[in-house]
């Protein structure tokens, strides 16, 4: 997890969770989860665009975004792997 999440962190995670959960009702997981990863890519390119002024500053900082944004989603997805490792038979007893 992040180190500096506050008291909603969890709120705004299971409403994004909530929200992949009810587009199952009429599409597939592999659809649902391209199209929330292309959603918090679009996030992060806008977020990381909130830190500058000009068009040229953001490109030059571009591969620092990039590699800070992925290993920030590396951390998280292994969090997650490891996480469902450990408790598989429960959280997949339903599926």
């Amino acid at each position: 997890m992040p180190d500096h999440v506050d008291a909603h962190f969890h709120d705004r995670v299971d409403a994004h969770i909530e929200l992949a959960n009810t587009q199952l009702d009429d599409s597939t997981r592999a659809r649902v989860s391209t199209s929330m990863l292309y959603a918090t890519a679009r996030f992060h390119a806008w977020l990381g665009a909130c830190s500058f002024e000009h068009a040229e500053a953001m490109a030059e900082a571009r591969d620092r975004l990039l590699a800070q944004f992925v290993a920030q989603f590396r951390d998280s997805l292994a969090e997650n792997l490891d996480d469902y490792i450990a408790h598989f038979d429960d959280y997949m007893a339903d599926d």
